[in-house]
């Protein structure tokens, strides 16, 4: 059992390293003066479809097309887990439905929720 947490601890290390070896490069070839280091105002200007912004360049978006993706997500979230479902439909027999209608029950109240709270309106 401690072995397993071992392989733990040697990957959580593993990762730690790794992370800290993608700061910790290029910051050294920088002061090594390896990595090439030519700054420029063309360089420096913010970039978009290589045009100059016209008008103003922070645009706020309305705040319900995040609840659209929300929606959208938790519906996609539902495809992914009915879909090993509806493979395996015979192998899990009326339990595994049942967790299935539940699980669709859940999503259809969130659903008449956002529809009630007049979030799939635009």
């Amino acid at each position: 059992m401690l072995t397993n947490y071992g392989y733990i601890a040697l990957l959580m290390v593993i990762a730690v390293l790794f992370a800290s070896l993608l700061i910790i490069i290029p910051v050294v070839l920088k002061l090594l003066k390896i990595a090439p280091s030519n700054p420029t105002p063309a360089k420096g200007s913010p970039f978009e479809c290589g045009m100059e912004t016209i008008g103003r360049t922070w645009v706020q978006f309305n705040f319900r097309y995040y609840f659209y993706a929300l929606v959208l997500i938790a519906l996609d979230v539902m495809v992914a887990f009915l879909y090993p479902w509806a493979v395996d439909l015979r192998q899990l027999g009326v339990t595994g439905l049942v967790a299935a209608l539940i699980f669709i029950a859940i999503v259809v109240v969130g659903y008449i929720y956002a529809w009630r709270k007049k979030v799939l309106e635009w």
